[in-house]
Formats: structure tokens, C-alpha cells, sequence
């Protein structure tokens, strides 16, 4: 399926001024596509302006709530495609505030499906799901036929969105997907506090030169997506015929620790150093051990593939925040 297929197509991107979706738009814009972001820039979740810098001037940008059925009524007419990956990622974030967590991540998508289903049923949807879906692993690789037992408010509440995005595929026949995300790297992350994952602060402490702490020694094993090749699963779901009403895994065919992880970064980075600690309380409740997954289903049916590997991935994530550091931290 050729990217090409955007050329001229209108596309919508909710969460588009944050990580994974200016990534997105940026790259639509190349493709000759029609790009609309919506962002509501909630405290803390990601959202950036700057992030879409390269192509201010060739999107359209909507700073509204898609929660709002008038607002997402309005965004999703003459749309060709939907990313829908505005959201909630901080585990840690669902537990102390549920409620938040449920408006962010349930309601929002479940506002954007029935914007669809009374405006415009033709678009294809694809949905920013979660690997956290999947809770503690019963085996590894995690395939989609794991049970989804989720360890957090997060998780419940992306499986019970991922589920709308389905159902309505089945009972109303919108074209939607989900893509069930891993470990997502590179740049446009958020920087400025630790609780949407380790990635992005093990990349903040290195470049300011502190000790990365790794809890419980960092042994499990983790799959790492660099942006790029995510971007690449999304243009892929959204054209294919063979994606419609599908869960995707996404995933790596190296998994490495999260010490592995930690150690190339600071190769990476030129200095640094690692030390250990006991897990939190907080953090030893949610933590799931080992997991990475099998993503035979979505190179069987669209031909994803990662391509990026870990080295490559985080030198154009440090080099991106080396230039770019005051727009972050």
C-alpha cells in the first residue's frame, strides 16, 4: 500500500500538537495531504506548539476539545481519514485522578466516533491503543489474542475506548483500526516531568549529565518503536482495506532491557551513569515485568515492518534535543 495514497486526501489529527501526532501531520504535509490538527493542549499531556513548527503555515489548527460533540461534529466533516490519538499516556496520572483519565481517554474517542457516525461514516479511523492494554503478560511475545487485563485506570480506559472504535466498526460500519503502541521514542516527546514513562526522562537526566536510576536493576524486557516507523504503521492502517475493523500490535524483533536501553543511550549521549534502586510503591503496583509483542498480524496484513534500530533511533532523538532543548524542558 503506497503512502501516496495521501496525496490530496483530508486528514484529521486529534492530539496533533503532541508527540506522535505532530510527527504524523508533519509527515501527511509531505505527502501532499490536507492536515487538520486538533489539540486541546491539556497541562502536562504533551501538547506543543512548536512541534509543528515545519509546517505551521500548511495545516489547519483547531486548539479545541474534541469532548465537545459541536467541536468534533465540525472537525470530522469532508474528512478522508482520522488518527485519533489525543489522550491521556501517564499511568501514574489515571491512578491519582480516574476521572480525568476516563474524560480524556474514553470520552474524547467515544465523542470523535459518534461525531463520525452522524457526519461522516466514509472516513477511515485509526486509533492510538496501548501495549498497557495487555496488563502482566501470560506469555511473550503478547500476540492480540491475550487476554487484555490492564494494571491501571489507563489501561481499562484505552481498552474500553479501543472497544468503541471496534463496535463501532461492527454494529455502525465505520472503517476503524487500532493500533495497539509499544515503547514510542524520538522527538517531539515531552520533556519536562517523568510520569508518561522512562524514555523521556532517562533522556533528560543523560543530557543534563545525571544518574539514571534504574528500579529493581532494569532487567525486563521492553520492544522500542521510534517514531518514525509508527508514523509508517498509521499511513499504512489508514489506507488498507485489510486493517479495517483489525487490533494491531506494534513491536520490535530485538527486545532489549531497559538497562540495555539506558547503557546505549548513554554511548549515545558521550557520558553519564546508571545506578539502582528498589521499585516505588506507587510504581511496583502498575509495573508489568517483561513484555513485547508479536506484530505478525500487521506485516502480514499491511507489510509493517520497524525499521529503526535502537542505536540509530535514540541518536535522532538526542541530536533533536541538543538543538531544540529550550522549546522542551
Amino acid at each position: 500500500m503506497s503512502e501516496a495514497g495521501y496525496a490530496g486526501r483530508r486528514a484529521l489529527v486529534t492530539g496533533g500538537l503532541g508527540f506522535i501526532g505532530s510527527n504524523l501531520a508533519i509527515r501527511l504535509v509531505e505527502l501532499g495531504a490536507d492536515v487538520s490538527v486538533a489539540d486541546s493542549l491539556v497541562p502536562d499531556l504533551g501538547g506543543n506548539r512548536f512541534n509543528i513548527a515545519p509546517v505551521k503555515d500548511q495545516i489547519h489548527i483547531s486548539e479545541t476539545d474534541v469532548r465537545d460533540p459541536d467541536a468534533a461534529a465540525q472537525l470530522v466533516r469532508g474528512q478522508d481519514v482520522v488518527f485519533c490519538i489525543a489522550g491521556n499516556v501517564s499511568h501514574v496520572d489515571s491512578l491519582s485522578d480516574p476521572f480525568a483519565d476516563l474524560e480524556l481517554n474514553y470520552r474524547a474517542q467515544l465523542s470523535v466516533l459518534e461525531a463520525l457516525r452522524k457526519h461522516n461514516q466514509e472516513a477511515r479511523v485509526v486509533y492510538a491503543g496501548s501495549r498497557q492494554q495487555y496488563g502482566r503478560p501470560r506469555y511473550l511475545p503478547v500476540d492480540e489474542a491475550h487476554p487484555l487485563e490492564p494494571v491501571d485506570v489507563n489501561g481499562i480506559n484505552k481498552s474500553a475506548a479501543e472497544a468503541a472504535t471496534l463496535l463501532y466498526h461492527r454494529i455502525h460500519g465505520l472503517p476503524t483500526c487500532s493500533l495497539r503502541l509499544t515503547n514510542t521514542y524520538g522527538p517531539r516527546m515531552q520533556m519536562r516531568h517523568p510520569r508518561q514513562g522512562f524514555v523521556p526522562w532517562f533522556v533528560r537526566q543523560a543530557l543534563e549529565g545525571e544518574t539514571i536510576e534504574l528500579y529493581g536493576g532494569g532487567e525486563s524486557l521492553r520492544d522500542f518503536n521510534e517514531v518514525a516507523d509508527v508514523v509508517d504503521a498509521f499511513l499504512l492502517c489508514g489506507l488498507a482495506d485489510a486493517a479495517v475493523g483489525e487490533a494491531f500490535n506494534l513491536g520490535h524483533s530485538e527486545p532489549v532491557a531497559v538497562r540495555q536501553f539506558a547503557e546505549t543511550l548513554l554511548e549515545v549521549v558521550g557520558g553519564g551513569s546508571l545506578s539502582e534502586r528498589p521499585f516505588p510503591t506507587d510504581r511496583a503496583k502498575i509495573d508489568v515485568g517483561s513484555i513485547y509483542a508479536d506484530y505478525g498480524r500487521i506485516r502480514e496484513r499491511v507489510g509493517w515492518e520497524p525499521r529503526v534500530g535502537l542505536r540509530e533511533g535514540l541518536t535522532r532523538m538526542v541530536d533533536y534535543y541538543r538543538r531544540h532543548r529550550s522549546r522542551y524542558w
